[in-house]
């Protein structure tokens, strides 16, 4: 295990510094000290741990294709950003737009997101991203969503506490999205559809959330005992008609 102190270093330096232990072979690195460096772990397809003490800046894995990184704090905007693979690992909560674009991988988070979370986020034949959220959303959850899979679980919600924000999956042709909690029709964008889990959902969503409930040391019982919500596309073309062709 390498360690790095990031206290000072310009975000160029840092990731420099990670690039190079990773030619000489280094497969585990932690970074101590992290205070807003961007860039963390962008465009990494070699099979690296990275462990960081801190609060990352934006961007963090974007366009990764096989890093994993843990994060003990918050994190700010666009974690995954047209992430390929891995996975990221957030013991706190996150900014905005996680997960844009992201194409496969596996982002999980603790506490709670702001706006755009999943925007654009695709899928292609098995290779299908997924997001799980621990705590509540902000607006345009889901916007413009084509493929893969989001979990928004509203852990220790407030009783009668809202866990997701207005505008959801608007414009979304693609996907499944789950919500721990019921939802009013007029969040929704007209794209999607709104029906109660069946038991074959039951059967994924345990699947999905067995290793999210191992890293955080949740009880996946009490997870899995609630009303979810099924959120999927009506179209697979939502716009068509406003294009000529």
């Amino acid at each position: 295990m390498q360690v790095i102190n990031a206290q000072g270093l310009y975000y160029k330096e840092l990731n420099q510094k990670i690039k190079e232990l990773i030619k000489e072979k280094e497969y585990e690195i932690t970074l101590q000290n992290v205070n807003g460096q961007r860039y963390i772990g962008d465009g990494l397809s070699e099979p690296v741990k990275i462990y960081i003490e801190g609060v990352p800046g934006n961007d963090l894995a974007a366009f990764a294709g096989g890093v994993e990184i843990s994060v003990n704090n918050n994190v700010q905007d666009g974690i995954g950003n047209t992430m390929d693979k891995g996975k990221i690992i957030v013991h706190g909560n996150t900014g905005d737009i996680p997960g844009y674009a992201m194409r496969g991988g596996k982002i999980y988070i603790k506490g709670s997101v702001g706006y755009r979370a999943g925007i654009h986020m695709k899928g292609f034949q098995d290779k299908q991203p997924l997001i799980i959220i621990g705590g509540s959303a902000g607006d345009f959850f889901g916007e413009y969503m084509a493929g893969g899979c989001m979990l928004l679980l509203g852990i220790n919600k407030v009783r009668d506490e809202e866990i997701i924000g207005n505008h959801v999956a608007v414009g979304m042709h693609g996907g499944i999205i789950y919500i721990r909690d019921k939802i009013e029709d007029y969040k929704l964008g007209r794209e999607v559809k709104s029906e109660p889990v069946n038991q074959e959902d039951r059967m994924k969503l345990r699947d999905l959330l067995y290793e999210y409930s191992e890293v955080f040391e949740l009880d996946l019982e009490e997870i899995m005992d609630a009303d979810f919500t099924k959120l999927s596309p009506v179209s697979s073309r939502p716009y068509g008609k406003m294009y000529s062709y």
